[in-house]
């Protein structure tokens, strides 16, 4: 696709957004689902417990682990093939985990893992290549948020289902998103590949009537790779691959074990505690839309703070005020929404080109995820050396200040570099 300039890409605006939407809805939902009913996928599969932690544990070390598979596959076929990609194996795995035997569900999760990771690093990559630089937040806020609505209506809607009509049915209906997004996309893809045809025959034509050496002069600017990138934008993403990595050590870590610490630490019932973690994920989605209305009107490193004291609440709080507990998963929750809004908006403002901003996505997943898959099993572990939640929560305390610290940098050197390359540098 071409620039986004082109009034047809103006046009077309809203439609690929609402693309983004749809695929978001794709990126969580197919990982999500198992977990609301694991005791009926182990009585049907006769999983151990180790094979139930693969549904979910699985999809996120494949997240890391081929990040850089996927922003070559970006590279070489472009972001649009690999849309189509992401939602075909997603509709796939889900196929595939819902009508075979034990060791083809875990084929099929392993699939859904490899076709979400496409999908996860391509957004940025559409975001930085159409969204215009001043709404790159508020989008990338939108994908945010999605991804959250649509875990929390998988957590609501598999149970029904799973009762209704079998755990497999229950894991299949939701492959009715992918599919969707498919016949969705197909469409859009088709619409602008017209469209642009024509607007870029006009647009050859105007400048091919007043300097031909203009055309030739743009093309290798939106083609720059990794390695032609600035030094001050490859040091952007070295910081914020440690602050991704805070941000998802933090997340994965409290999503795993806050409700074994509430019922631990506060004696909460089960339901209780279910209902205190659903309240972290749902919080989310007012981060993910409060960073882009405070990046409007605000210096880049704002959000970027706001957000940092909200997720140093979390552990402090529920080491010197556990009794708050609905208070700090409250503010963690909308800690966590904010920071990944503000991690991947910094990456389609900065990067040059779609090369750079799928490396560069790439490079920050691959750190954020490996954590993520890490993480958590060494909170269990501190939690049963130490025989309580201090240590664990400490983990977190230091995954924020990471976060903090380097998210902070990171901010502040990006409010002053060019805007996505299009733009003059934004002034502090």
């Amino acid at each position: 696709m071409s620039s986004p300039h082109l009034p047809s890409a103006k046009r077309m605006l809203p439609w690929i957004v609402l693309g983004i939407v749809i695929l978001a809805l794709n990126l969580r939902t197919p990982i999500i689902a198992p977990t609301a009913i694991l005791p009926d996928i182990q009585e049907g599969t006769g999983f151990s417990a180790a094979g139930l932690g693969l549904l979910t544990g699985l999809p996120v070390l494949l997240f890391a682990l081929a990040t850089p598979v996927a922003g070559k596959f970006i590279t070489r076929l472009g972001a649009e093939t690999t849309v189509l990609a992401c939602l075909s194996g997603v509709l796939l795995g889900t196929v595939l985990r819902s009508v075979g035997p034990s060791w083809l569900v875990l084929v099929g999760t392993g699939i859904i893992g490899l076709a979400i990771t496409l999908g996860n690093i391509v957004v940025p990559v559409i975001i930085r290549r159409e969204v215009p630089w001043e709404q790159v937040s508020m989008v990338t806020g939108l994908y945010s948020a999605m991804m959250n609505v649509g875990s929390m209506a998988t957590l609501i809607g598999t149970g029904p289902l799973a009762a209704a009509f079998g755990w497999r049915w229950a894991l299949a209906a939701w492959g009715v998103l992918a599919l969707a997004g498919l016949g969705f996309w197909m469409v859009l893809i088709r619409v602008r590949v017209r469209r642009e045809g024509e607007a870029a025959r006009g647009a050859a034509e105007a400048v091919d009537s007043t300097d031909p050496s203009l055309a030739e002069a743009a093309a290798p600017a939106a083609k720059q790779s990794w390695a032609e990138a600035p030094a001050s934008f490859r040091m952007i993403i070295a910081l914020l691959i440690i602050t991704f990595s805070g941000q998802s050590t933090a997340y994965y870590v409290t999503t795993t074990w806050l409700p074994s610490y509430l019922g631990d630490t506060i004696g909460l019932a089960p339901t209780a505690a279910g209902g205190t973690a659903s309240l972290f994920q749902i919080a989310a989605i007012l981060g993910a839309f409060g960073v882009p209305l405070l990046a409007v009107k605000t210096k880049p490193w704002v959000p970027v703070a706001i957000v940092a004291v909200l997720w140093l609440s979390l552990p402090v709080g529920l080491l010197a005020a556990p009794g708050a507990y609905w208070l700090w998963a409250t503010t963690g929750g909308i800690a966590q929404g904010g920071g990944f809004t503000a991690i991947f908006s910094i990456i389609a403002r900065t990067a040059g080109s779609d090369a750079q901003t799928a490396s560069a996505s790439a490079r920050v997943q691959f750190g954020g995820y490996l954590a993520a898959t890490l993480a958590p099993p060494f909170a269990g572990w501190l939690n049963t050396a130490t025989g309580g939640w201090t240590a664990p929560l400490l983990l977190i305390l230091t995954a924020t200040l990471a976060f903090t610290i380097t998210g902070l940098v990171a901010a502040r050197r990006a409010g002053g570099f060019p805007r996505g390359g299009r733009e003059v540098l934004d002034p502090e």
